[in-house]
């Protein structure tokens, strides 16, 4: 038998039946070892992908929830104008009306002093033509006791009456 390159056929056969046995201890490894290794490699690799997937969307999602905020503190700043702006007109109507109910006060005190002034000048008057007809009576008195007799009292008094009348009294 000839000699595959010098080499002894138990050296071959021992050789062969190695091989075959790292063949299949191989192919057990790659099944018992290897698959698991590459499922779970494989199955890290797919989370670090969804992580990040998932880091992005909530990125986005941060914008977006950025750009809200920022569009509600805008709309804060006009909405809080809006109530002083509301606040000032308010506070200058009630300025106004205190203006116009102080004027109309004023009215009504200066309509009421005027109605006081009037009637304390009539209650002068009053007393002023009683004090007249006081004197009057006095003067009359004065005449009857220098021997006047009622009726010539009477008409004296008419005539004095008269000639003073009322329109004296009111001026």
């Amino acid at each position: 038998m000839e000699f595959l390159f010098g080499l002894d056929p138990q050296l071959l056969f021992d050789t062969l039946l190695m091989a075959i046995a790292v063949f299949f201890l191989f192919l057990a490894m790659s099944y018992l070892l290897f698959n698991p290794v590459r499922k779970m490699l494989k199955d890290r690799q797919e989370k670090i992908a969804s992580d990040i997937d998932s880091a992005n969307a909530d990125k986005e999602d941060a914008a977006k929830l950025k750009a809200e905020y920022e569009a509600k503190l805008k709309d804060i700043e006009k909405e809080a104008e809006q109530i002083l702006s509301d606040a000032r007109r308010k506070a200058l109507k009630n300025e106004a009306k205190i203006i116009e109910d102080a004027k109309a006060e004023a009215a009504n005190i200066m309509h009421r002093a005027n109605e006081e002034a009037e009637l304390s000048k009539k209650r002068a008057m009053d007393e002023v033509k009683q004090e007249m007809i006081a004197i009057a009576s006095l003067m009359a008195a004065k005449v009857v006791a220098a021997n006047i007799d009622t009726t010539v009292q009477d008409t004296l008094v008419e005539q004095t009456l008269k000639e003073m009348g009322e329109s004296t009294w009111q001026s």
